[in-house]
C-alpha cells in the first residue's frame, strides 16, 4: 500500500489470480494499516463468503511455516498458533 494524504493506492508487484480470502489473510499477517477498510471494500466489491474468517489462519499457515524455515525460530510461536487455530476450525 501507498499511503497518500487523502487516501491510498494498491501497488502489488506479485499479483496473481488467487483467492481474496488468501490475499486478505495476508495483508491481515503482516499488519496492513487500514485493514478494516480494505476488508471492506473488498466486502462491497465482491462478498467474502461464510465463514471466511474461520479460513484466515488456514491461508497463513504456509508463508508462515516458510518463514520459520527462513528466518528461524521468530514465527515459530506464530506457526503454531495458526496451526492449531486451523485445525479447530475444520
Amino acid at each position: 500500500m501507498l499511503w497518500r494524504s487523502r487516501d491510498a493506492v494498491l501497488i502489488d508487484p506479485a499479483a496473481h489470480g488467487g483467492h481474496r480470502e488468501a490475499d486478505l489473510a495476508m495483508l491481515a499477517l503482516f499488519g496492513l494499516p487500514h485493514l478494516d477498510r480494505v476488508r471492506d471494500a473488498y466486502n462491497e466489491v465482491a462478498p467474502l463468503s461464510a465463514g471466511w474468517r474461520g479460513r484466515v489462519a488456514l491461508h497463513q499457515l504456509h508463508p508462515l511455516l516458510v518463514h520459520v524455515c527462513l528466518f528461524g525460530a521468530a514465527y515459530r510461536t506464530t506457526a503454531l498458533e495458526a496451526a492449531r487455530t486451523a485445525f479447530r476450525a475444520t
